[in-house]
């Protein structure tokens, strides 16, 4: 009678669990750099606060150079073992185009607004050998740096210039950026037929691009650089920090009209220490806004958007050090994990 008595306590239990509507979001992500991971062991301290997926971040060769370290290797293990995605954030236009190549084939470059070709940033997307070598440099870093999500993540020059010669100037930043991402995609996809890339949409490259269509396997990656926040991004009368957010908020639709929502990933500054420390250490304490926060991740999911992760750069261990209060992730974890979206029909 005891042992029948466990099993219906047992039962109520799961089903009062299974009855726990589903959180909306999927990916519920942080971005930290190859500092914070050699300090902090982020896959436990990110599974403790329900954070899913670690994005490594700056540059290829430098995430390269921790993954193969003894530390990068104890960081995938505690990945793996708290059940936390991994991927890799990376600027890569300067390594996937090496700039020493401009000595060899200028017309690889991109060419400026006097009609010279400059090494300076991004490419000539009009030239087939720069696609193919972007490409291929593409495909020999994912072999390393393997996400375990098939995400990948190789931004251009962001917020650089791009190529103005005959050819290119008639396609948009975001457009040109599609191109090369196009061609990435397709080179990652004969390794890794689940591949999927980000289209960066942030800063220059926000506007949606039209003349361009994505390929298979391109998701948007939405990140509003220039908004505040000291307010949600719902505000609309807000105009500071150089684009207002009604303009925010229609890059961001007008790109979901291009690429499907459920596939998209916004990227925030909510927990971005580097950010709101002005990219300079000693790192100041996060100005964590729980309010903001909670209406933005409301106003992503009413686009249909699943996809959410934040900059949490400079959380490394003298951070947390100086600041042991964890609340800001254990909040943005929760958050995310109990956000379940209102049926408004």
């Amino acid at each position: 009678m005891k042992r029948l008595s466990l099993i219906i306590v047992a039962l109520c239990a799961a089903l009062v669990v299974g009855c726990k509507p589903q959180s909306h979001y999927q990916m519920k992500g942080i971005i930290v750099n190859t500092q914070d991971l050699s300090t902090v062991d982020w896959g436990k301290l990110a599974a403790e606060n329900g954070i899913n997926t670690v994005g490594t971040h700056m540059y290829p060769g430098e995430v390269i150079e921790f993954i193969q370290s003894e530390k990068g290797q104890a960081f995938l293990a505690s990945c793996k073992k708290h059940g936390v995605e991994v991927e890799h954030q990376l600027h890569a236009m300067a390594e996937l185009l090496p700039r020493d190549l401009f000595a060899e084939d200028s017309t690889m470059f991109r060419m400026d607004e006097n009609g010279r070709r400059v090494a300076d940033a991004n490419c000539c997307v009009h030239s087939e050998r720069a696609l193919e070598t972007i490409a291929a440099n593409a495909v020999k870093v994912a072999e390393i740096l393997r996400p375990t999500n098939h995400r990948y993540y190789f931004w251009l020059d962001d917020g650089k210039p791009v190529c103005q010669c005959e050819k290119c100037k008639e396609y948009t930043e975001s457009e040109q950026a599609l191109i090369i991402e196009n061609r990435i995609v397709e080179a990652l996809r004969k390794q890794d037929p689940e591949a999927q890339l980000a289209h960066l949409a942030y800063y220059n490259s926000l506007k949606a691009p039209r003349k361009v269509k994505p390929a298979e396997g391109i998701f948007l990656e939405f990140a509003p650089f220039l908004r505040s926040w000291e307010k949600p991004l719902a505000d609309l009368s807000v105009e500071d920090r150089g684009m207002s957010h009604a303009q925010n908020m229609a890059h961001l639709k007008e790109n979901l009209e291009v690429f499907p929502a459920e596939t998209a990933v916004v990227l925030e500054y909510w927990l971005d220490v580097s950010l709101f420390s002005g990219w300079k250490k000693p790192a100041v304490q996060l100005p964590w806004r729980r309010d903001v926060f909670l209406s933005d991740i409301n106003t992503y999911a009413e686009l249909g958007i699943k996809n959410v992760t934040s900059f949490g750069v400079y959380m490394d261990s003298a951070y947390f050090e100086a600041y042991p209060d964890t609340t800001p992730l254990k909040e943005y974890g929760e958050g995310l994990n109990n956000y379940v979206l209102e049926n408004k029909e």
